[in-house]
């Protein structure tokens, strides 16, 4: 367990022009398709919190949620790909919410992109979002 009682503080990652972020899934670049056509202010990945670190305070462990809502001080991590992954997502927002209570994050699986999509009308394009295949197309 960490030595230090209290976390250090998030590390601020450089702020990227939403046009030169390179999303590493097709389900984030369309994300922030939709809140860019909505207005919604949002940053990318904004910071990067540590959730287990040594006695030397060396980071073992840290979560870069991936959109942060500015006007609704909420990020929104979004696991589209492998549904494995959603253990280890679930257990990281538990522990960064223990270690920092005042940040506030929702994690989006790939049912509830679809049912964005659905509610938008393009669930047509689901297959070309979601999941591995996503990659491939």
């Amino acid at each position: 367990m960490n030595e230090v009682t209290q976390p250090p503080p998030p590390v601020c990652n450089p702020a990227i022009d939403h046009r030169e972020i390179g999303f590493p899934h097709p389900s984030e670049k369309e994300f922030a398709r939709i809140l860019d056509y909505y207005g919604i202010a949002w940053e990318y990945e904004p910071y990067t919190y540590t959730l287990r670190w040594d006695k030397d305070g060396h980071v073992l462990e840290a979560f870069s949620p991936d959109f942060y809502l500015v006007d609704q001080d909420l990020y929104i991590e979004l696991t589209t790909l492998r549904q494995k992954l959603i253990r280890i997502k679930r257990r990281k927002i538990r522990r960064l919410r223990a270690l920092y209570p005042d940040v506030h994050v929702r994690l989006w699986t790939r049912r509830d992109f679809a049912k964005l999509l659905e509610r938008f009308g393009i669930e047509a394009r689901s297959e070309n979002l979601i999941g591995q295949q996503a990659l491939e197309s």
